[in-house]
């Protein structure tokens, strides 16, 4: 009797949803290391040409374009950097291009946070008429206008000076875009707490928006400072004073007068991309910060 209660009850009980079993130990390790090993795949193949080129700087004019490929060198020549670096000409070019890309950079925060805030936070007459124009330049080609800005420029006196690099492209409609769309993410409450304690547009701007937008600040900073030291059709064009040359210009006239000196050119390359690279390598914390937060609203 009991027996046959126990039984009763039991095929009374609810089922259990059958669930599936996980993968095996095995198979996870399987499929983990197979993740791995295409992650390390990806970072060799990202970081090959640079060592390639950091190392080819230590090459002969010969063992550079050498077939079969040879990676390594047969002899470590360490002073193809050394006389790199002991060119006036590379250093004063280094200097100028450096001090005008912080310039820049600089110069884009200022004049591109300005005009996001305006866009994100105030109401003026045909503010969407000039919002689509702004955007609208997102789509015209830099080399469609080159002909055009070059008139402008020579029209204006700016060749061979520093300011013809700067001024022209300060002001982009895509860092505009970009920090916008932080600015629109931003609580109107902290503005109207500053309203009702008598703070002013730009004095909401400089002490509530401008310390919340370091990490943006950061990203819009080094894209131009990028844009800035890695130019070299623009630069071509409007300057012609070897004393302002860019490092771009240095490089492409040291190839042209000096091609066969393979081994200089690429050492002098890879001084000429330290600078960036040690930046990004710096602040890339804040680099994917500003990106994430970014894409708020």
């Amino acid at each position: 009797m009991v027996a046959t209660t126990l039984i009763a009850e039991t095929s009374n009980r609810p089922t259990r949803p059958h669930r599936r079993p996980r993968g095996s130990v095995p198979n996870r390790i399987v499929v983990g290391g197979g993740k791995g090993l295409l992650v390390v795949l990806f970072v060799l193949g990202a970081l090959f040409p640079l060592a390639w080129l950091v190392i080819s700087g230590f090459k002969s004019r010969t063992e550079v374009n050498r077939m079969p490929f040879q990676f390594l060198p047969d002899v470590w020549r360490w002073e193809n950097y050394a006389q790199i670096l002991g060119d006036p000409a590379f250093l004063r070019t280094v200097g100028v291009t450096l001090g005008g890309a912080l310039i820049f950079a600089a110069l884009s925060v200022v004049i591109n946070s300005m005009a996001a805030y305006v866009f994100a936070r105030l109401d003026f007459a045909f503010k969407r008429t000039v919002w689509v124009i702004v955007i609208g330049t997102m789509l015209l080609p830099g080399m469609a206008i080159l002909l055009t800005s070059f008139i402008v420029v020579a029209r204006l006196s700016m060749l061979d000076t520093l300011a013809v690099l700067i001024l022209p492209g300060a002001a982009s409609a895509a860092q505009i875009f970009f920090m916008r769309q932080f600015y629109l993410s931003v609580p109107r409450s902290l503005e109207e707490s500053a309203f009702i304690d008598g703070a002013g547009r730009f004095r909401i701007f400089i002490s509530i928006f401008v310390p919340m937008s370091k990490p943006i600040f950061v990203v819009v900073a080094m894209t131009s400072f990028l844009a800035f030291w890695n130019s070299y059709v623009w630069p071509v064009m409007v300057i012609s004073n070897p004393d302002l040359f860019q490092i771009q210009q240095y490089l492409a006239m040291f190839r042209a007068e000096r091609g066969s000196e393979l081994g200089l050119l690429m050492a002098g390359s890879a001084l000429a991309a330290a600078p960036v690279i040690i930046l990004c390598l710096v602040l890339q914390r804040y680099i994917v910060e500003g990106i994430k937060i970014s894409g708020i609203k």
